[in-house]
């Protein structure tokens, strides 16, 4: 009998640690109104870097470093990526940013979802939504986001790292503004 009041408390107690980090993970989301930062992107390989900004809900804009002036910018309902010589457009929507971006998505997806802490480090969350699959990450101390992987719309393997976090920087006047094609 102590055995099962040993292991019932043990449950307990694990489940409202569990709650606790959602709760912390979710208001930190929350008072989060935009973020800036460094990233590192290994799509199927090929790693590239820069900086980004986020303003939620749904805009971004990203410099990438050491190539051809490529930027990656979303106004909230298209994301265009632009480098000297080529320039794609699509509907935000299409793309896996849609949900990232969204921090409303991702905080009522958390209190639905299972966390995985990783290496004490990192918390992990696995969403599914219609035929994406995307792992978002947590930093297990501060709980801001610090990364998520997913398949893009090219079906390439895409991870994201963040790092040198920033949150609720007054932001340039027109930095989600959608450039124009060459």
């Amino acid at each position: 009998m102590l055995r099962y009041i040993i292991i019932f408390f043990l449950f307990i107690s694990t489940s409202s640690s569990n709650a606790e980090i959602k709760n912390k993970i979710v208001q930190n989301l929350k008072d989060t109104e935009n973020l800036d930062f460094r990233f590192e992107q290994n799509i199927n390989g090929k790693i590239e870097n820069g900086n980004c900004t986020i303003k939620y809900p749904k805009k971004i804009f990203c410099e990438y470093a050491r190539s051809n002036n490529k930027i990656l910018v979303s106004n909230g309902k298209s994301l265009v990526i632009k480098t000297r010589t080529s320039y794609y457009r699509y509907p935000l929507e299409k793309t896996v940013l849609n949900l990232i971006l969204d921090k409303n998505f991702l905080i009522n997806k958390i209190y639905d979802l299972e966390e995985r802490v990783v290496d004490n480090s990192l918390i992990n969350f696995t969403i599914f939504d219609e035929n994406n699959e995307i792992n978002i990450f947590f930093d297990n101390q501060t709980y801001d986001l610090v990364g998520w992987q997913n398949t893009d719309i090219y079906q390439n393997f895409n991870i994201t790292f963040l790092s040198s976090i920033r949150k609720n920087r007054i932001l340039r006047k027109n930095i989600f503004e959608i450039p124009t094609q060459n």
